[in-house]
Formats: C-alpha cells, structure tokens, sequence
C-alpha cells in the first residue's frame, strides 16, 4: 500500500499489502470494539485521485482446481487479520444471483481469486474465512451468494454502510476511494457478464483491485466513526447486516413485470401471469436471465393484444426477433393456457397485500387520519434529527420502521413505549436511544 502522503502531494501507486487489525475472534459474536490501526493515508487534498490501474502484487492467477484451493487456503491462513471480500455475479445473464468469482484479500496472503463455480468443495475455504471479520462494501448485496457456497463471516464491517453514518454523499466504492485514499477505481465491467470462461485478464485485474484496498479503507473509517462518536452505532448496523435472514418470497412477483400497469383486465393479467411463469421456468432450466429470455415489453405486449394463435403472436413487433419466434408455439401455449382460465380463476386487477403490509400511506388521511398525522411527525422529527447527526434519514430510522410505528402506536406514547415498539420493529438500541424521547416528545403535543 502506498506510504503516507502530504495532503498537498498526490499519492503513489500502492507497493505493499496493507496493515490490518487483529481478527474477531468468536464463531457468532455481538458487536465488540474494532481495532483500528493508524491510518496510512490521507486524502487528496482537493487535488484529483490517482488512477490505480493494476494491483500492487500483479493479478494472481485464478484458483479453480482443488490443488490451487488448498494453497489459496494455507495463504489465506497464514495470513492475520480481517479480510477483504467481494464477490461477482451474472446478474442478467444467468438465471439467479450466484456468485462467478470470489475476491479475497489478507494481511500477509495478498490476493486471492477463487472460482466457485469450478470447484465443487469450499468447506475448506470456509473454515479458514467464516471466523474472521469480512471487509466489504455493501455487504447486503453479496452476503447472499456467497453463503450459497457455505462462506458466512463472524464479523462484518461494512465500508458503504460506514460512510453513510459518517454524512458522505457518495458512498460508491470509487467514490469513497477516491475520498479517503486519493485512488481513482475503475468500474468499466461492473456489469460484465462472469459466468464467462475464461475470464479476461482486464476483468480479473479490475475484480483484484476491488479489494485492493478495502482493509485499509476499514481502518480510516474506523478512526473517522469512532471521532466521530458513531463506531458503536456502526458496529450495531454491521451486526445487523450480518444476521439479516433472507426476503421471504413475494407475492405475485409477476405483478412486477414493468409497464404491467397498461393491462387493465383481469383476462391480460392472467396472460401475463402465464407468460411469466413460462419465461422464469425456461430461465431456470437453461441458467439464463429471463429478461433476455423474453422482455417485458413482450410480455406486456401479449397482455394487451391476447393474441389467439402463434401468427397472431409473431404478428407483434415485440415477438418479431428470431429467437422469440422460434419459441413462439411455448409462449403461445402459456397465453391459450390464461385465455382458458375460468372466471374465477383470474388474478385480480389489484395485487393482494403482502402478509403484513399496511395501505400506501396516500391513502391513509381518508383510511387511518389519524395515522396520517403520527406519520408526518414522525417522519419530520427523524428527518430534522438526522440532519443534526450528519447521516441519513434511512439510516437514523427505517422509512418501512417509520410507517408501521405510525400506524399502529396509541396517542400521546411514553418514551419508554415507543422505545419497546421500536425495537420490536428491528429498530438497533442505538436508534432507540436517539430517537425514542423526541418520538415521545411530538407525538405527545
């Protein structure tokens, strides 16, 4: 990593792995205290980032046989510290969100490029890695994959996460690099496809830098949240990420097909409903994205017209592409499925509710008045005390924690009532500490 630099004079290219703290150290531990190291860096000083266009060690070779598994992970192990994680997926190439590529990065082991989808076995992988603390920037979005190959942390921190309780505006990784390490990221194939084979050494160079710099990152952050008297907050939030179950399943996610909104019968939403189902079974089957199965402006398409046979069909101009023509007898078939329907079976021209789901606040003042009430001085008091921490509105309180409180609370609560309710919500003791007494406070006047 590269030494510590005048904030007046540009930093150089990274040369050397960066310091980290000590590793946690429990299997499932609450929120402890982070080490944090002296910073090795500043930032630039209003002066413009450096490009970093190549990884301090060179781009390691990708580890995708059970040999190069088992030396990544004696790396890995005899390394110290926290470790940087990320991982890349197909996202509207492959059907789901599995992981295609894993990138690790320790103290005293450098970087490590694993190919999940290669290797069959990452037990190994994951008793080295799950009882230490992970460095990664926004971890909510690859947590998921990555426990889908057995890799879960004991510990988190969170450097997205870290940045929006500290007040920053952008909170991207470049940006954030760029603001507290002086390093300009580049981010041309965020949207690449991994699940190619084999991966090009552009890409792998710009996966590698993805943790590059991510431990040291932590450690300015850390030092920036504990000045800042918002470590043990950051600490609760990072837990919370980490133990997040998954969403449970939607209901009618066909419902949300874009531009759905133009059919309006219940006979087209049952046509699109069919030609959805029939479209995510095919993605599945063939481990393809279903949008570019069949868009949803097909599917919308389809809706409206109700066409009744495979001419008809390729007669729309969003069937007209070659590879949706030869399907057209399967979607044909989905469509005569949804005009046979009886009656009785149509879906409904409005979505149903989810379990739990309260009306769209538009409607309360005529549904709930008084619940319209609570929930403009709810949202007015966690929006001016945000502003006077210096983070966002979202991060002080749920805007979702916000609506059920307001709905559901009696008139004139107890700060100790709304403190319970609160938590109850999934609200983090440091957001009940804050906000419970002003909640009372206005909800009481």
């Amino acid at each position: 990593m590269p030494a510590a630099t005048d904030a007046s004079t540009p930093p150089t290219q990274p040369g050397g792995q960066a310091s980290a703290a000590a590793p946690a150290g429990t299997a499932d531990p609450g929120p402890t205290a982070i080490p944090v190291a002296p910073p090795t860096h500043v930032g630039t000083g209003g002066l413009p980032p450096v490009p970093l266009n190549a990884p301090a060690d060179g781009v390691p070779p990708v580890t995708d046989t059970p040999a190069a598994l088992d030396a990544a992970v004696a790396a890995l192990a005899a390394g110290a510290g926290p470790v940087a994680v990320d991982a890349e997926r197909a996202s509207g190439y492959r059907y789901g969100q599995s992981a295609y590529l894993v990138q690790l990065r320790r103290s005293g082991a450098g970087t490590v490029l694993v190919d999940p989808a290669a290797l069959s076995d990452l037990s190994g992988l994951g008793a080295v890695l799950n009882p230490t603390e992970w460095v990664l920037h926004a971890a909510d979005q690859d947590l998921p994959c990555l426990r889908e190959v057995g890799l879960a942390p004991a510990a988190l921190f969170d450097t997205e996460l870290a940045s929006r309780l500290l007040g920053r505006e952008r909170v991207g990784l470049a940006a954030v690099v760029a603001e507290n390490l002086g390093f300009a990221l580049a981010k041309e194939h965020s949207a690449a496809d991994w699940s190619t084979r084999p991966l090009p050494e552009a890409w792998l160079r710009y996966a590698a830098l993805d943790v590059e710099l991510l431990l040291e990152l932590r450690e300015l952050l850390s030092a920036q949240l504990d000045a800042a008297g918002k470590l043990e907050w950051a600490l609760q939030e990072f837990e919370h990420v980490r133990l997040a179950p998954p969403a449970p399943p939607r209901t009618d996610p066909w419902r949300r097909t874009s531009g759905l909104q133009v059919v309006r019968s219940p006979r087209g939403l049952a046509v699109a409903r069919e030609l959805w189902n029939a479209r995510e079974d095919l993605g599945r089957r063939r481990d393809r994205s279903p949008g570019r199965i069949l868009p949803a402006a097909a599917i919308v398409a389809a809706a409206v017209a109700m066409p009744r046979t495979e001419r008809d069909l390729v007669a729309l101009k969003e069937f007209a592409g070659k590879g949706t023509r030869r399907q057209a007898a399967y979607w044909q078939a989905a469509i005569s499925r949804a005009l046979q329907l009886p009656e009785a079976e149509l879906p409904p021209r409005r979505a149903a509710r989810e379990p739990g789901q309260l009306p769209s606040p538009r409607g309360w003042t005529e549904k709930n008045p008084d619940a319209a009430d609570r929930l403009e001085a709810v949202r007015t008091c966690v929006r001016a005390l945000a502003a006077e921490l210096g983070l966002p509105q979202e991060n002080l309180l749920a805007p979702a924690t916000q609506r059920q409180f307001a709905w559901e609370t009696q008139p004139a609560p107890t700060p100790a009532q709304v403190g319970d309710r609160l938590a109850a919500l999934g609200a983090r003791p440091w957001q009940v500490s804050l906000v419970s007494g002003p909640l009372a406070e206005v909800l009481g006047a």
